[in-house]
């Protein structure tokens, strides 16, 4: 893998594996340099394709890449695993399925990874604002047995220097628990206010029952937005590549 790829810090069992690519080890050019895994934003189909044969070869699995809507959709990777095609419309997926990678791209929005302490099952979650709120990861964590024995691991997103979002936002986190009021400060725009993403992610977790997380702690090493050499960035750039989140047992 590549020397730059983040490898979780977290108390995954043996079987289990999880990587997060960064831009480097791929073959796209310009904004899209180097290693752009998503077909959707308008880089060179060939280019998309080799760079996802390299993050195959590299990880030793199958990585199945969903179509993200920002819902709260998850779906089973196990029942046909050697049939699971590509473009699947969720923002969650799961798999006990050995050689089945769990799959999230992003740029700027969060990546969750779990697993159990058993290392039965692994999943991945998409957590945009809307998704989070919408309760993604509450509805990834359903897929385990129970919540208790649940592993989280929070990947690189926009971060809460970066992060300015409408009032509209901060009402909805705060319809669902009041303590979300403390993941979001004013922005110096009118009206606008600073959210925390992985602060929020971190609460809805331990409201469902998460309480070994680990990963993006919402200090500037993790923020997509502030570090242009290593992470994608839609919000920052407009067009942008997606680097990705990965999670298998072998």
């Amino acid at each position: 893998m590549d020397a730059s790829w983040l490898v979780p810090e977290w108390p995954a069992p043996p079987n289990v594996r999880a990587v997060c690519t960064t831009r480097e080890g791929g073959v796209s050019q310009g904004r899209y340099e180097s290693l752009n895994l998503g077909d959707h934003v308008g880089d060179e189909p060939t280019h998309v394709a080799e760079n996802r044969n390299r993050l195959r070869a590299a990880i030793g699995a199958r990585p199945v890449f969903l179509q993200q809507v920002h819902g709260t959709g998850v779906v089973e990777l196990d029942a046909a695993s050697s049939a699971v095609n590509d473009g699947t419309a969720a923002d969650g997926c799961t798999a006990t399925t050995a050689g089945v990678a769990c799959t999230i791209m992003v740029a700027d929005c969060l990546p969750v990874l779990f697993t159990d302490e058993a290392g039965h099952r692994v999943a991945a979650a998409h957590a945009g604002w809307r998704g989070l709120a919408g309760g993604v990861l509450e509805q990834t964590a359903r897929s385990f047995d129970r919540a208790s024995g649940v592993i989280a691991w929070l990947g690189p997103c926009i971060g809460p220097k970066a992060f300015e979002v409408g009032s509209e936002v901060k009402a909805a986190f705060e319809a669902h628990a009041p303590e979300a009021a403390s993941c979001f400060r004013p922005a110096p725009a009118p009206g606008k206010w600073l959210a925390d993403l992985p602060g929020l992610a971190r609460q809805r977790l331990r409201a469902a029952g998460v309480e070994s997380i680990h990963g993006n702690d919402g200090s500037d090493p993790w923020c997509t937005v502030g570090n242009p050499s290593r992470f994608f960035s839609h919000r920052r750039d407009g067009i942008s590549g997606r680097f990705a989140a990965l999670v298998w047992k072998v």
